[in-house]
């Protein structure tokens, strides 16, 4: 399988930046919410622009979400041994939402579809939950003005063409996750869809193949090496200014 959308180069937060020798950077428990209804067209999910002058994905395109803060974990759950407890990744995405974005949902009813966390290379390592939960028609999205400077209800596939003409920025994980809603069209069918894969994990190592960066994921021939040059099986996505183009095999 083979999908090519042409875009911004690699985000300055996905970026490697080697440091032999060095301590990674700690991991940092976080969520993000992709919230969708079904629109005139089909199905659309929300998406926020952070300001430009944000410290972590400046001027992208991303779903409402940041980290977890100690409030959003419980005193039950603090001798979890799971650092990045799901529960807590509710109620940080819900919280997240209504400051972001205005909009209130309950946490029973964000479904987790995937976890991400970046290589050791990365400058700075969100450990996130995607979660995936179904908002009215008629909700009414008020942003902070502050990181958030706009906002969108979008269809998947419209929002994969604006990056592919460099319209829009964005994280590789908000282009994975719209790459993955792009073939449903409308809540239901992307619910059952959902509901029915397994909560994939997505632990990255940025490599490169020829004059690309690529993102690779547990199954390609190169990830545990870190050769994007390795032949054999492919998980992997291509960063290319020519377009961006996700591979599995």
């Amino acid at each position: 399988m083979s999908v090519t959308h042409r875009g911004p180069s690699i985000p300055q937060a996905w970026q490697r930046t080697d440091n032999p020798g060095g301590e990674p950077p700690p991991e940092m428990p976080a969520a993000t919410a992709v919230l969708a209804r079904d629109g005139q067209l089909g199905l659309e999910v929300l998406l926020l622009r952070r300001a430009a002058t944000t410290s972590f994905a400046a001027g992208a395109w991303v779903f409402p979400g940041g980290r977890v803060e100690p409030g959003d974990v419980e005193d039950t759950e603090n001798d979890n041994p799971d650092a990045f407890g799901l529960a807590a990744a509710r109620r940080a995405a819900v919280r997240e939402t209504a400051e972001e974005a205005g909009v209130f949902v309950d946490a029973d009813d964000l479904q987790p579809i995937a976890h991400w966390t970046p290589g050791p290379e990365a400058p700075k390592r969100f450990s996130t939950w995607t979660l995936f939960g179904r908002v009215e028609l008629s909700t009414q999205v008020q942003i902070d003005g502050g990181e958030i400077v706009d906002h969108r209800w979008i269809a998947p596939t419209r929002a994969l063409d604006e990056h592919r003409c460099g319209a829009i920025a964005m994280m590789p994980p908000t282009w994975m996750t719209l790459h993955t809603l792009s073939k449903y069209g409308s809540y239901a069918a992307a619910a059952a869809g959902l509901a029915a894969a397994p909560v994939e994990r997505f632990v990255s190592r940025v490599a490169v193949s020829g004059a690309c960066r690529v993102i690779l994921w547990d199954g390609d021939a190169g990830y545990h090496s870190g050769d994007g040059e390795a032949s054999g099986a492919r998980h992997r996505l291509y960063l290319d200014d020519g377009g961006w183009r996700y591979e599995r095999t």
